[in-house]
């Protein structure tokens, strides 16, 4: 059984323009509307408040809505220890990526240790290591972050959490599947090498069949084979031409068929204690055809919890 939390965030992301607010709190709405209210008709929905968006900077952090960012990852890190106790698996529908750290908060008091599957086109992994905020420059956006807070790099505003000593997740448990731009000669975030998280970037993704990069993927998980793990996937993992919704679409990417093989699979053992899905932007899909190829992506990896009519 799984319990359904939507949360409409966009408190993650720089305003792409001025005046601009990000449409990835609209997500969760959409989607439901274009038919995932049917896929969990049987299941409990709870949506998470968000607090409002602003791009401007607040005191006494450098990332941009910090402090509402850390409300509302408690607020949802609350919403997952109460599926969890009751023995329900959770499936976030978000919003942009910074709601990482309150599902694994929740996830971290109610069971313990445990892996995450971080899915996703960019490492997310900056930090005060490799980001110096200039005189002048916007706040950090959290949703370029998401991976190096909850292993412990970036402000105690974020990484820091009631009832839990050191970081969410130890690198070691981490597997990041996804990255397209770690070849570049300006890439942001080299020293995620440096580090003891296992990578698998798109590059060599593609270059392996279904079952060999599950394979790779539960190598890493049977070091760990007592903790549960958490799947995260952010949709900018798939290639562009499929998934233009996005903050930051780009190739080449996994194909949507693939991603939905290989997260199936994940999800559906007792082991895997929950997935998050997030940064579709519904203002980047007019005619709605992203949010039906979403949701019915969603159907297929939740499938046999989750009896959706096609259609």
């Amino acid at each position: 059984m799984q319990k359904i939390i939507l949360v409409p965030s966009n408190l993650g992301l720089n305003p792409l323009y001025e005046g601009h607010i990000p449409g990835t709190y609209r997500a969760p709405s959409v989607l439901m509307q274009q038919g995932l209210d049917k896929c969990f008709s049987a299941f409990e929905i709870v949506t998470v408040p968000c607090p409002e968006y602003s791009p401007e900077s607040e005191p006494c952090t450098d990332i941009l809505n910090g402090h509402k960012l850390r409300q509302l990852n408690l607020h949802l890190a609350d919403e997952v220890e109460a599926a969890l106790r009751c023995k329900l698996k959770p499936v976030l529908i978000g919003g942009d990526c910074a709601i990482l750290p309150g599902a694994l908060l929740g996830c971290r008091r109610q069971l313990g240790n445990l892996a995450l599957v971080h899915i996703d086109g960019h490492s997310d992994f900056r930090h005060p290591g490799n980001w110096k905020r200039g005189y002048g420059d916007r706040p950090g956006a959290a949703a370029g972050m998401d991976l190096a807070l909850v292993t412990g790099r970036g402000e105690p505003l974020l990484t820091q959490w009631p009832g839990i000593d050191g970081p969410l997740i130890e690198d070691k448990a981490v597997i990041q599947l996804g990255e397209r731009e770690s070849l570049l000669e300006d890439y942001e975030w080299p020293d995620i090498a440096e580090t003891d998280i296992r990578r698998i970037t798109v590059f060599d993704a593609l270059k392996l069949q279904d079952s060999q990069l599950v394979s790779l993927i539960n190598e890493r998980l049977d070091d760990f084979p007592a903790m549960p793990y958490w799947i995260h996937l952010d949709l900018d993992v798939l290639d562009s031409d499929e998934m233009p919704a996005v903050d930051c679409p780009g190739q080449p990417g996994l194909s949507s068929q693939r991603l939905v093989k290989v997260c199936q699979t994940l999800f559906n053992p007792s082991r895997c204690c929950g997935i998050t899905v997030t940064i579709y932007d519904p203002d980047l899909d007019a005619d709605r055809n992203i949010a039906e190829l979403v949701v019915d992506m969603i159907r297929n990896i939740t499938q046999e919890s989750a009896h959706c009519p096609n259609g």
